[in-house]
């Protein structure tokens, strides 16, 4: 918890109201391209509103309770907007899933994992976190992701990148037992794992009254609500500039993915500024299985309800920099402590896909 006080900011209420405001006016007055700076306006405060109502129940529930909040609140978000903008807009979209999904794990395991090390480590020098649970995490992410978005290209009943019904259901269930059990582990079985080695209890203020937790939460949800209507509103826009300026349509998935872990982000960075890398890690790598443990089996489930074509397996060069990046996020994590190199190499990695992504 970074706040050292459980009142809530009147801004943090306010800001969720304003942004319904807009997001009425959007809907009422289509096509007046003034709104939409406030809409972005609007998108950026819920944003900000939403980290700040996630860390006051994260709080008052502790940890590593407090990280699943955000990471599973953002990513049922995130599979709503992805279902709702793949089933409105047809067969084109059938890869988007697989996009964002992609593209929210190396943002994750690359974008904010570099900013938090390197944020830490220029404040604090060296940080520590428990090894064994990072571990964990990353043995469950490696295998949510080669099975779910390389394997599909290897299948031969039908194909690649597709699957068949069953196989497309079985990645589904088998993805949502990974992430069940690696949820039980955490915060019941092996809890300590993912705790600091050495908390330090002075950085915490007094724990928010379940008052002020109910609150928060429920401002969290009308926060994150408020978030993905306002990123569908601004999704054509952003379609229409990624096509403008020549990019694959696999931009597209990485701005959604970048949107809707825009919270964990931020918070997972602020925790990495306290000097409470345990908790940053948590947050982070949490929310990259939450996105595939989560958002595969419920794409996989609506698409087979529908009978809808669904793209889960990436190109070779995508799949290069997947590997890469778990073999680097493997060798950063088995030490339990980190400086700034470790936060260089992988923004430099991030760099990398994003100008791959745009220069394929």
């Amino acid at each position: 918890m970074t706040t050292t006080s459980p009142v809530l900011p009147r801004w943090t209420i306010g800001m969720p109201i304003a942004a319904w405001l807009i997001l009425g006016a959007a809907y009422a007055l289509p096509g007046y391209g003034v709104l939409l700076a406030f809409v972005g306006i609007a998108l950026a405060g819920a944003v900000f509103a939403a980290v700040h109502h996630a860390e006051v129940v994260a709080h008052r529930v502790g940890e590593p309770f407090g990280t699943l909040v955000l990471a599973v609140a953002v990513t049922v978000i995130e599979v709503a907007l992805i279902v709702s903008v793949m089933l409105t807009s047809g067969p084109e979209k059938a890869g988007l899933a697989r996009d964002t999904v992609f593209a929210a794990v190396m943002i994750v395991c690359n974008g904010i994992v570099g900013i938090c090390l390197l944020v830490g480590g220029i404040r604090h020098r060296e940080q520590d976190f428990q090894a064994r649970g990072a571990a964990a995490t990353l043995a469950v992410l490696a295998s949510l992701s080669v099975l779910t978005l390389v394997m599909p290209n290897f299948t031969t009943t039908r194909e690649g990148p597709l699957l068949s019904s069953s196989q497309l259901a079985f990645a589904g269930v088998s993805s949502l037992v990974l992430y069940g059990v690696f949820v039980f582990v955490q915060t019941v079985r092996h809890r300590d794992y993912f705790l600091a080695a050495t908390p330090d209890e002075s950085v915490h203020a007094e724990p928010p009254s379940v008052t002020q937790a109910m609150l928060a939460g429920g401002l969290l949800l009308v926060c994150l609500v408020a978030v993905v209507l306002l990123a569908k509103l601004l999704s054509p826009t952003v379609e229409t500039a990624v096509q403008s300026i020549g990019a694959p349509p696999a931009v597209v998935g990485i701005i959604i993915a970048a949107l809707v872990l825009l919270p964990e982000g931020l918070a997972a960075v602020r925790a990495a500024r306290a000097d409470r890398l345990q908790n940053s890690l948590n947050l982070a790598l949490g929310s990259a299985l939450a996105s595939i443990g989560l958002t595969i089996p419920t794409v996989a489930g609506v698409f087979l309800w529908t009978g809808q074509p669904l793209v889960l397996g990436i190109n070779g060069k995508e799949t290069v920099m997947l590997t890469l990046t778990l073999l680097v996020g493997t060798l950063t994590l088995s030490t339990g402590r980190t400086t700034i190199l470790q936060g260089v190499v992988h923004l430099s990695l991030f760099a990398a896909y994003l100008f791959l992504s745009f220069a394929p």
